[in-house]
């Protein structure tokens, strides 16, 4: 295989078994009635208490609409609680509940992890080129929608 055939294997390999092993570590007991798209919308609302609804929406690249029916969804598991702002009621901030934070921080931790087994395996001279590599490559993702729609 040439590099190009195998760049192309290990990406298209790692971006689905990332998918499917994240989901196996993150939905535990504890998380069983939550998906790993919920699991995502509750880490892009993050700890802060000041994430509104257009923000977490932006962030994930979804519409309101969309974001709307989960985050009903994470109210009623009682993972995620709505609050309007005192200054403009059309504002609704979004926050975690404990529930909401317990599984904010675990799946924080299985990340910390995936991080720590990449860096651990490389030379303190091997993580620019590595950052150089991923840094491309998001720059790929971000601008792929963008270049597809024009």
């Amino acid at each position: 295989m040439d590099a190009y055939d195998t760049i192309n294997d290990v990406l298209v390999n790692l971006f689905n078994v990332i998918w499917k092993q994240e989901e196996e570590a993150i939905i535990t007991e504890e998380f069983k009635d939550i998906t790993n798209n919920d699991m995502h919308i509750i880490e892009a609302i993050g700890l802060s208490g000041k994430s509104t609804m257009s923000m977490v929406a932006k962030k994930l690249g979804i519409t309101a609409g969309s974001l709307t029916t989960a985050v009903n969804s994470l109210v009623n598991k009682k993972y995620v609680v709505r609050k309007r702002s005192e200054e403009d009621r059309r504002v609704v901030f979004l926050g975690l509940t404990e529930k909401g934070v317990r599984a904010y921080d675990h799946h924080r931790e299985y990340h910390r992890q995936m991080t720590n087994a990449v860096i651990e395996k490389l030379d303190e001279d091997e993580i620019p080129i590595l950052l150089k590599t991923l840094d491309s490559l998001s720059e790929f993702f971000r601008g792929y929608k963008k270049n597809e729609t024009n």
